[in-house]
């Protein structure tokens, strides 16, 4: 016989009073956080929605970050290359007056002194330090001066002057992620930016006979390329061009040596891997590897093409021998060569600087988007919520009024 105990009902009571209890609870937790999935368990098709929408989210701020530096940084090198665009116009400007051969020496002598202030300014914006605190044109040697100056006596100078101008930056390797694995080249490097020849280095070695010895790799540009036991001065020569470093090697057919040709003005830039074979020690290119990115070329090799500073200063010493015929030939013809790689440089950077707003643009109508999405997993209708919270307190109302019926007094109830 199965027995029925008096406590079962007043169990089972309690049991859905709990329910109740808790689902009221969950509901004032919801509203309270504006959130219906405060639990996995709530809804978890929907959970899981969620979390991929957080994390595209989450990303694309960053994405938005990136992208809104990028167009600041863009637009402040852009600004410093057309301040030196305005300089060199000037110089230019100098240099066609300083042909006319009408001027005397003295003329020349004060034209040069403004040339010189025009350089040092030069000097000045291509050290220029940015918002950030960072080097404009260092590269990613961000908080390294890129350019050092060297000064002395220049025949018709009064006063020591610019003879010289180092590059000590390096190369531009910082990026931008500005979306999934698409990234933006932010930086544009001084032996870009301030260059005005392409660079060309002849080696005096004579190469014929040359074989690799052991296997290793060397690089130009930041371009590893990798040579094997056996090479020959062709095969290295179609190894180099072959690969993505912006030079085109040939054989000089006079020394039968080695010959490299930057295919933009920039500053070539090449070492031999540590510890591996010495093919362009070999080769008579560069006497050891570079240290603080300071030249490292052979001292037999014959090097030709300068930088912007490298154009000004042989215009400004012409001036001080009053030259009017180099002025007007290799003068003019060398700033031709700086205010246009100038101009190529402010299209490059103005290009990425619009790639970047249009970018930005994107993640910032994307934004909006998903986060409509999300909030259609996990929003809350706060209408909906509070007519159910109402009928499920009057629903545990009803309970508890109900159950003050049926449970049946005890001991208590009388002794009150």
């Amino acid at each position: 016989m199965k027995r029925i105990s008096s406590d079962m009902g007043i169990s089972d009571m309690q049991f859905y009073l709990k329910r109740k209890e808790e689902a009221i609870s969950n509901i004032q937790n919801q509203i309270g956080s504006n959130n219906r999935l405060n639990q996995l368990r709530d809804d978890p098709i929907a959970a899981s929605h969620a979390v991929r929408y957080e994390s595209f989210l989450a990303r694309l701020d960053r994405y938005e970050t990136n992208t809104k530096y990028a167009m600041e940084h863009f637009s402040n090198t852009y600004d410093y290359l057309n301040e030196s665009n305005a300089i060199l116009q000037r110089i230019r400007e100098l240099a066609v007056t300083g042909a006319n051969g009408v001027y005397s020496a003295d003329e020349h002598k004060i034209m040069a002194v403004e040339v010189n202030e025009l350089l040092k300014e030069l000097v000045a914006i291509s050290n220029k330090t940015g918002p950030d605190t960072k080097q404009a044109f260092a590269g990613d040697k961000v908080f390294t001066e890129p350019f050092r100056t060297v000064e002395g006596r220049v025949d018709g100078g009064d006063e020591s002057m610019i003879v010289r101008v180092e590059y000590r930056g390096a190369g531009a390797t910082r990026r931008a992620e500005i979306s999934d694995r698409t990234f933006l080249e932010l930086d544009l490097g001084g032996d870009e930016a301030f260059w005005a020849e392409r660079m060309k280095i002849f080696s005096s070695t004579d190469a014929t006979d040359y074989r690799v010895q052991a296997a290793g790799s060397f690089f130009i540009d930041g371009v590893e390329i990798q040579a094997a036991p056996g090479d020959t001065l062709p095969a290295i020569v179609a190894k180099i061009n072959d690969s993505a470093a912006p030079v085109k090697a040939y054989i000089d057919p006079d020394s039968r040596g080695l010959v490299l040709e930057g295919t933009t003005p920039h500053l070539m830039r090449a070492e031999d891997r540590e510890g591996g074979a010495t093919v362009l020690r070999d080769l008579g290119i560069i006497n050891g590897n570079m240290q603080n990115n300071a030249p490292n070329w052979s001292n037999t090799a014959r090097v030709h093409g300068g930088s912007i500073f490298d154009m000004v200063i042989r215009l400004r010493d012409a001036m001080l021998r009053s030259d009017h015929e180099f002025i007007g030939s290799q003068g003019i013809a060398g700033m031709d060569l700086a205010v246009s790689n100038i101009a190529v440089k402010m299209a490059d950077v103005g290009s990425r600087q619009e790639r970047a707003e249009m970018t930005w643009q994107r993640i910032n109508r994307e934004i909006p988007d998903i986060t409509n999405m999300l909030s259609r997993e996990t929003g809350l209708d706060l209408t909906d919520a509070a007519t159910e919270l109402k009928m499920f307190q009057l629903a545990h109302q009803a309970v508890l009024q109900t159950a003050a019926k049926i449970i049946p007094p005890s001991l208590l109830d009388f002794l009150r």
